[in-house]
Order: C-alpha cells, then sequence, then structure tokens
C-alpha cells in the first residue's frame, strides 16, 4: 500500500467514524479513547495473523501430538499481542445481535490486559456508554475486507491519524491539555537532533508522538532494529495521556518505559546525565508550581538555580538540558515568550549559554497547534557542539503551508531546507539545491545569512542583545505581501467599522446619561 492509498484508507475511516459521532450524543473528548482502543484490537488480530504464519513456519510438529503446539510465549518472543478467542477483532465483529456486545468489548480488553501485563490499567473499557448499534457499526467500519490486510505500521499510520484528527476537533481542549503536537513541530525535532541509538527521553511525553517519529527515523535511515537501537522513556502527568502513549507504542511494536508522574516534583526515571536525545512539548507558562517543596529547593536539574517568577518555562529548559550525557541532543517547544524573559529567567539563560550547549533556535509561526493558534520557537540543545561561540537563528514565521483557514504546516520541501540549514552550520555536507525551496531562498547554492530567514549569531551578538534568543533580532523579519489580498478595501472595511461601533457606543452614553438615577 503506497503513500497515497494509505491517506486515503485515513480518510475514509475517520469521515466514517466521525459520521457515526455525529449522530451520537457523544462529545469528541468521550469518542476518541474506545475509538482508539478498537484500532489496537483490529491492528493486534491482523498481527496476531502475521505472527501466527511466522510461527507455524518455524517450530516443529510435537512427535507425541502429531500437532504444533502454540504457547502464548511464542507470540511474545514476536514482539506480538497474544490473543484469546474472545479477545480477537473477528469474534467481537461476529457476536450475535442478543449478545451485550459492550460488554464483549470490555471483557475483550480486559483479557489483553490479563496477557500482557504492560497494558494493565491502560486500554478503555467504558464501551456501555455507547449505544449498542454505534458501537457494532464502528466494529463493522475497522473490519472492512480490505482492513483486515493491513500491517502494522499502516495501522500505526491511522493511529496517529485518529490522534491528530481528535486534537483537531478539540479533545485536547476538553480533557483541559494538549495530548497530540503536531506533526510537522515533530518531525523538525527529529530531523535536526537525529535520533538513532541510545536513550530517548519525552519528560512530558503526551501521547507519545515524539517516539513514534523517532521510530521512522530510524526505519528511514537504518536496517537497524528499532527496540534494539533505543530506549524509549517517558513521563506524562495526566493519566489519560499515559494510557495514548502506552497504547500507541503497543501498536507501532515499540518497546518503551512510560511512567505517570509529575515531572515538576520527581524524576522518576533518574536520567540525569544519561540521555542521548531529549525530545519535548511541554506545557507552556505553568504557574502555581510549588517551589518551596524540598524536592524543588533541591533538584539536580535546576543547576542555574530556580526562576522566581511564576512560571515553569526554566524549569523545564533546565531539565532538558541536565538529562544530556556528554554528546547529547535536546530538541523542544517553547513559549515565545522565554526566549526573551527578563529577570531571573535571563541570567538562567544567560548562564545556559554559557555552556555554549545552545545551538539553534527556530521560530514557528501562528496556527501549528489545533487547539492554540500563538507562535512558538524550538530550542536545539547540543552537547557536542563544535563552536561554541556561536547560535544558529532561523525566523521561520514565514515559512510555512497552509493546511486550511486555521492550521499551517512545513512542507517536506520546507523541512528538508531548514533541516539542511542546521547540518551545514554543523559542517556537514548538504546540498543546497536538493529542492526547489532552497533553491530559491539560497541563490548562491550554499550557506548565507539570509534576511527574514536565518543568521549565525556570535555570542557578542547576543550579549549586545541583553541574552535574547529570539531569531528575528538577529535574521529580521520579512514582511510577506499577499498580491492577492484587497489590502485598501480591507482598512476601509474596518474604518467602516470601528466608526458604527463609535456611533453606537456614543448613542448608547446619550442614554445612560438621560436617564434619571
Amino acid at each position: 500500500m503506497n503513500s497515497d492509498e494509505i491517506k486515503n484508507v485515513e480518510s475514509e475511516l475517520w469521515d466514517a467514524a466521525d459520521d457515526l459521532r455525529a449522530n451520537s450524543k457523544l462529545t469528541a473528548a468521550e469518542y476518541k479513547d474506545p475509538v482508539l482502543g478498537l484500532i489496537l484490537l483490529r491492528f493486534a488480530e491482523n498481527r496476531y495473523n502475521e505472527t501466527l504464519k511466522k510461527i507455524e513456519k518455524k517450530i516443529s510438529k510435537n512427535p507425541r501430538t502429531g500437532k504444533k503446539e502454540i504457547t502464548k510465549d511464542h507470540f511474545l518472543g514476536e514482539a506480538s499481542l497474544y490473543l484469546g478467542e474472545k479477545s480477537k477483532y473477528g469474534y467481537l465483529a461476529n457476536l450475535p445481535e442478543s449478545e451485550d456486545i459492550s460488554e464483549a468489548v470490555n471483557n475483550a480488553m480486559r483479557l489483553i490486559e490479563n496477557d500482557h501485563l504492560d497494558l494493565s490499567g491502560i486500554l478503555p473499557k467504558n464501551y456501555q456508554s455507547f449505544d449498542s448499534d454505534l458501537l457494532r457499526s464502528l466494529i463493522r467500519i475497522f473490519n472492512r475486507e480490505s482492513i483486515q490486510k493491513i500491517s502494522g505500521d499502516v495501522f500505526g499510520r491511522i493511529y496517529e491519524y485518529f490522534l491528530m484528527k481528535f486534537s483537531m476537533s478539540g479533545a485536547g481542549a476538553q480533557e483541559g491539555g494538549e495530548f497530540f503536537t503536531p506533526l510537522s513541530l515533530v518531525q523538525l525535532i527529529v530531523n535536526f537532533i537525529e535520533p538513532n541509538k541510545g536513550i530517548v527521553y519525552d519528560p512530558a511525553c503526551g501521547s507519545g508522538g515524539m517516539f513514534i517519529q523517532t521510530a521512522q527515523f530510524i526505519k528511514d535511515k537504518s536496517k537497524s532494529s528499532i527496540n534494539e537501537s533505543v530506549s524509549i522513556f517517558g513521563t506524562e502527568l495526566k493519566t489519560n495521556n499515559t494510557k495514548l502513549a502506552k497504547m500507541n507504542l503497543a501498536i507501532h511494536g515499540l518497546e518503551g518505559k512510560i511512567i505517570e508522574d509529575n515531572t515538576f516534583y520527581s524524576d522518576p526515571h533518574k536520567l540525569i546525565g544519561k540521555c542521548d536525545f531529549v525530545m519535548a512539548n511541554p506545557p507552556f507558562n505553568v504557574n502555581k508550581i510549588d517551589k518551596k517543596k524540598d524536592y524543588v529547593i533541591n533538584d539536580p536539574r535546576l543547576p542555574f538555580g530556580l526562576p522566581k517568577n511564576d512560571n515553569g518555562n526554566y524549569m523545564w529548559i533546565q531539565y532538558f538540558h541536565s538529562y544530556l550525557n556528554e554528546k547529547g541532543k535536546a530538541g523542544f517547544v517553547m513559549a515565545s515568550s522565554a526566549t526573551d524573559a527578563g529577570g531571573s529567567e535571563k541570567i538562567i539563560r544567560q548562564q545556559l549559554l554559557e555552556t555554549g550547549d545552545v545551538e539553534a533556535i527556530v521560530s514557528v509561526g501562528n496556527n501549528f497547534f489545533y487547539t492554540r493558534s500563538l507562535p512558538c520557537h524550538i530550542w536545539f540543545l547540543n552537547k557536542n557542539k563544535q563552536d561554541k561561540n556561536t547560535v544558529l537563528m532561523i525566523e521561520a514565521r514565514n515559512t510555512f503551508r497552509k493546511v486550511n483557514s486555521t492550521i499551517n504546516d512545513f512542507s517536506q520541501d520546507q523541512l528538508e531546507g531548514l533541516t539542511t540549514i542546521i547540518k551545514s552550520y554543523r559542517g556537514e555536507q548538504v546540498d543546497f539545491t536538493a529542492n526547489e525551496w532552497l533553491t530559491k531562498t539560497f541563490k548562491s547554492g550554499g550557506y548565507e545569512d539570509v534576511d527574514g530567514l536565518c543568521k549565525v549569531a556570535s555570542m557578542n551578538d547576543i550579549i549586545k542583545n541583553d541574552y535574547s534568543l529570539t531569531p528575528g533580532r538577529y535574521a529580521g523579519f520579512s514582511i510577506q505581501i499577499d498580491s492577492n489580498f484587497d489590502y485598501q478595501g480591507r482598512m476601509s472595511e474596518i474604518h467602516n467599522e470601528l466608526t458604527k461601533l463609535n456611533n453606537e457606543s456614543n448613542e448608547l452614553m446619550k442614554a445612560i446619561q438621560k436617564l434619571k438615577l
């Protein structure tokens, strides 16, 4: 199945599932986990059937019984979920109408958890909230003959696609936070730090998207086994997100240790100074952190000090830096305000800069996230950085592709182009004519500082700018003029709207003044 065919399957499955929800009383947040659970069940049976064929070829018949005796251990040895008869998707799809379908699905989830302790308490078991007709229709959607033949990699794509669509529909906002980092931002981080082997850690892992793109990167660049190449560790505060992440790893065949905990008050994996790669999209501007706790006061992950303001951004930044080993790299999304923050945060930023480990900062424009429209920055740290006296500044707020009226992302050419810039900065051999975006942007055919896009800033430049890490201060900001937009006409409309509002305000004030109090 090629990429276009996969996209069609993703879209068809989502449209069918979303149509069913639209005709139910369920919100996107209520619908999300059960649907993702069914995707996992469908994947598990496909994987089970594939693995069964492999096992049957490998093992011999028992000379006494004349049969091949296949056990759960055979499946676990192939990194596959073992399924009993009543936990198979086909069993549920063919269940008679007289049977309680919601209890049957709940039972299937319990049986899988009993056979796989790492999934204990993770799978959704609230299918009784679904109308039985709705649930049967949903099961049929994922039981189409074409879906029964799909491989694990494609199911991983479908799972991520559904996570993205649920995030776009506001399920994350309904649950009180983000669970999905937009693919473009994750790909940019993975492309820049190239997590190919060793310990990979995300201290705010959400649904585990950083790990999935790491696996894809290794698959694209290497023939090595993913689970042999990297050791995955994650921490996540929210219970539901932790479950999503564990399901995500399972459906992608990845081994990893995800712990539900609060990174501000604990370090459950004990990874200070041990990580080869740290990637994260932590919650921005967290307040009301209890900084009087002994653990916070004595936290070795805060070597540059505890920020005095009511904000967790510079705690996160120090955590990421502290987890890296002597050659480690980090890439993380951060609130735009952090690059220019003053007071105690500026003092921490100065100390971080003085280590020489800040490698690059990328400005990202509005509308990359699905539930908030604010811009952000992506920071890159590299403890093995060659040039300790400069920082690569990339002003990418005007670099985007419009997905629709409210969502932007990076095109593949743009992702390749931005990655080429940092590779060149590191002294690697790259081709600045590899795609159209690069050719148009770097007319000389090689790296050069480009106004409004990129500049290699020296420490002297940064000191002169009061230790600011805002790329626009160094690279400048290019104003894009849309020749198809009627600016004069829109200004006239705004002026007329303002005049109307002022007149209404004056009339209202006159009416108030006439009132006798």
